[in-house]
């Protein structure tokens, strides 16, 4: 078992007495401690379900990082240059869902605190109370009997707030009811394991335009599922006993006038909003973190906060587009507000309507929550497209990790199994380490069980509660947690105990699926959420589906390789011709054959992504169908119409099926035409969003992590790092194959920075290399090249 050398000296986890399993219920605990005076100072924390920090008023963290069902992660703050006042008001808002979702665990709320300054105990959680015990209070200004924000998060955000509202967390001095708390069970506890994120406040670039909403009673309305399905296995406030009707409200409105500006945002220009007037900026890309506004206003308001990541056909943002509620609503009594929101969110464009009375705004924006590593990274080249690309990728990559790998950032927030096996591979490239990675691996480690799924099977996605799925668990999505683990352990120099560690839940769940094998070994009538991708392909999952044994046989392999056990490493040799000898029909792999009259039956169905996985997974490769390898490179890919070639192989979507054939076309060495398509196929997103898409089209998600996956392609076969291995210090660089004239890049190191450049003129790469004294660089140019390479040192060959 993983352990944690973390603890509190003094804490205990406490919650209001008989109310940690109360829905949405927020909490505020507050500790008034005296100046640092030049010692060290810290809080050490640990909540669920969310918390905010603040500090004399001043915002200072977000939390927790996510651990697995029965234990939670600690997070410390330095708050040295923070106490400086005679007296301090640490303030601490929690938030307790208690239901269940993709993103947070249903588990009771509590928070255990500490306030450390010097070696003395300032402030801390204790039931028992005390001088120094945080005070706990309820905060009634979120509403909470509100609808769920989507079927994969927790619920909305509604507020109600008059002029003190804000008072608890800025006056030393006692004014509110104090809340009696009971000490909660020990918790069992980790370390956070990852750096949090910097928090820096973005604003608009530009405001967009302007105009004004009108009621529409009669406006049709949407039914979200969320709002409607809640009940015993989706868990929320029923729609009768919500005291507000958000979605429903919110499409009451409708614009009435509007006028497009374009014009810069000046942020120290107030803007006044009365009578249904509103305004609408734009952040210049995709962005996720906290919206806010600073508000005052002279009579009674609602001040709305709506937002997407694109524009609907008026011009406007659609909050309600993806199923999600993507609006915040205040309703304000006379007085003056710094408002955020409690959750983080994601959009490029933010709406400020003033539904009712009139209010002034001082300033707007986002504060930002994102991975704080990534910075260090750089790609540039001769070709403006690619550069634009990789600046969406990074993007990408650092709102979706931060504490675990996520799939979105806005919609679910979800730490997906094969997103995860994509993104883990660019952690790599762009901090040089495998922190997420780690957490990520652990909180599959650690768990006693899995609410929600079978014994000895693995959740498609974690932390997470999925005993309300609505299609159910996704067995085949474990195999990518095997891939992902042997490259964790030996392409990153993954924690060794760790992954040894892994070893029974790996055993466990690779023994599930023996109840499915049949005559030749294949899975048959898989039971739950049979995924390929999404695309047709998913309509032929039963009663043998070949593209998810195929990836059965790769994941039997690597756990056969990564454990030492042969039995595994048989079955895959013995699956491979198997699949070939039931799927290979004519010129292309069927995906999928039923069980009629006892016996296997191709169904002569065929889809794009099923020949990717073939090759992907060894089945089949350039050498042994070598005309087929040919006809998905030249007759397929970005620029293929479906309707006209090939028409009865259905065609892939960006997950999973696009992603495989690029880094197909990396494997064998297609770099040209790796770098032709990934312009087709990234380019329009970055340039629309400035991040990375979930499908090819703007259906879902507009932000997806597993998308930062072009990261490795530009750097392995752009620019030409094939292989950075930080344990060993060896660099091995392969330059000038992909037929630009320029690229450089940095990737972070221990002990510095490494940076490639090179130059092509003629047949001749000129390249430089800087990097740590001890790392080692084995260089060559591509085939048909000649190599001038300049370091300034030795270790180079």
């Amino acid at each position: 078992m993983t352990k944690s050398s973390v603890s509190f000296a003094a804490a205990r986890p406490v919650w209001p007495a008989g109310r940690e399993r109360e829905m949405n219920l927020t909490v505020g605990f507050r500790a008034v401690v005296g100046a640092a005076g030049g010692k060290r100072a810290r809080l050490r924390l640990a909540a669920s379900t969310l918390y905010r920090c603040y500090v004399n008023g001043r915002f200072v963290a977000h939390g927790p990082a996510r651990g697995p069902h029965g234990y939670y992660r600690v997070d410390e703050w330095d708050l040295s240059g923070l106490l400086t006042e005679p007296l301090n008001v640490v303030a601490i808002e929690v938030n307790g869902a208690n239901i269940n979702s993709y993103y947070t665990l249903d588990q009771p709320s509590f928070l255990q605190a500490e306030v450390v300054v010097g070696e003395e105990i300032a402030a801390m959680t204790s039931a028992a109370g005390g001088a120094a015990a945080f005070e706990a209070r309820i905060l009634p200004q979120r509403v909470q009997r509100i609808q769920r924000y989507m079927y994969q998060r927790t619920f909305a955000e509604y507020y109600r707030m008059d002029a003190g509202a804000q008072r608890w967390r800025l006056a030393a001095d006692k004014t509110e009811e104090v809340a009696a708390c009971a000490e909660t069970e020990p918790k069992r506890l980790l370390e956070r394991g990852v750096n949090p994120s910097r928090f820096e406040l973005r604003i608009p670039v530009r405001l967009l335009s302007e105009g004004r909403m009108q009621r529409n009673a009669s406006a049709k309305r949407r039914r979200l599922g969320a709002l409607l399905e809640i009940g015993q296995e989706l868990r929320g406030y029923p729609e009768d006993e919500l005291e507000v009707g958000m979605s429903d409200e919110l499409q009451a409105w409708e614009a009435a006038e509007r006028r497009e500006t374009g014009v810069p945002y000046e942020a120290d220009r107030p803007i006044g909003l009365t009578g249904g007037e509103y305004r609408t900026f734009d952040m210049g890309l995709n962005l996720t973190g906290f919206p806010g506004v600073r508000a005052s206003c002279a009579e009674r308001t609602k001040l709305v906060l709506l937002f997407d990541e694109i524009l609907a056909p008026n011009g406007e943002p659609d909050p309600l587009r993806s199923g999600s509620v993507n609006a915040i609503v205040y309703e304000l009594e006379p007085g003056e507000y710094e408002l955020e929101s409690m959750e983080p969110y994601t959009f490029r464009y933010l709406t400020l309507a003033a539904f009712e009375g009139a209010v002034r705004i001082e300033g707007t924006g986002l504060r930002e929550l994102g991975n704080p590593d990534v910075d260090d990274a750089i790609f540039r080249s001769a070709s403006r497209e690619l550069n634009v690309i990789f600046e969406a990728a990074r993007e990408t990559f650092k709102q979706n990790v931060t504490d675990i790998y996520m799939d979105c950032p806005s919609r679910e927030r979800a730490g997906w199994l094969c997103d995860s096996y994509f993104t883990a591979r660019v952690e790599y490239w762009l901090t040089g380490e495998a922190a997420v990675e780690r957490n990520f691996i652990e909180n599959f480690r650690l768990p006693d069980s899995f609410p929600g799924v079978e014994e000895g099977m693995l959740p498609m996605c974690y932390p997470a509660d999925i005993d309300w799925t609505p299609h159910g668990n996704i067995p085949n999505w474990g195999f990518w947690l095997v891939l992902e683990l042997e490259e964790y352990a030996r392409q990153r120099n993954g924690d060794r105990t760790l992954v040894r560690e892994m070893e029974p839940r790996i055993r466990d769940y690779l023994n599930y699926f023996e109840r499915f094998e049949n005559e030749f070994g294949l899975l048959e009538k898989l039971e739950g959420w049979v995924f390929v991708e999404w695309s047709k392909a998913n309509d032929f999952v039963q009663d043998v589906n070949f593209p998810i044994n195929m990836l059965y046989a790769g994941a039997l392999d690597a756990a056969g390789r990564l454990y030492g056990e042969r039995i595994w490493l048989d079955k895959a040799a013995r699956l491979r011709p198997a699949i070939r000898q039931l799927a290979l029909a004519g010129r292309f792999f069927t995906d999928n054959a039923v069980r009629k009259d006892g016996c296997l039956v191709p169904t002569g169905e065929t889809t794009e992504v099923c020949q990717y996985y073939a090759f992907y997974f060894g089945v089949a490769s350039p050498d042994t169908d070598a005309e087929l390898w040919r006809t998905l490179l030249e007759e397929f890919g970005p620029e293929r119409d479906a309707a006209v070639s090939h028409s009865s192989v259905y065609p892939a979507n960006a997950f999973i099926g696009n992603y495989l054939r690029l880094d197909l076309l990396s494997r064998y060495g297609e770099v040209e035409r790796l770098l032709r398509e990934i312009e087709s196929y990234f380019l329009y997103m970055a340039e629309r969003t400035g991040t990375l898409w979930e499908h090819k089209d703007t259906s879902a998600s507009l932000n997806h992590g597993f998308a930062s996956h072009v990261i490795q392609w530009l750097y392995r076969d752009v620019l030409g790092l094939r292989e950075v291995e930080h344990d060993r210090r060896r660099v091995v660089a392969e330059v000038g194959s992909c037929g630009l004239e320029i690229c450089s890049g940095t990737i972070p190191a221990a002990g510095g920075d490494i940076r490639l450049s090179w130059r092509r003129e003629g047949d001749t790469v000129f390249c430089e290399f800087e990097g740590p004294a001890d790392y080692v660089l084995e260089a060559r140019a591509a085939p048909g090249l000649r190599l001038e390479l300049a370091t300034g040192r030795d270790g180079v060959r």
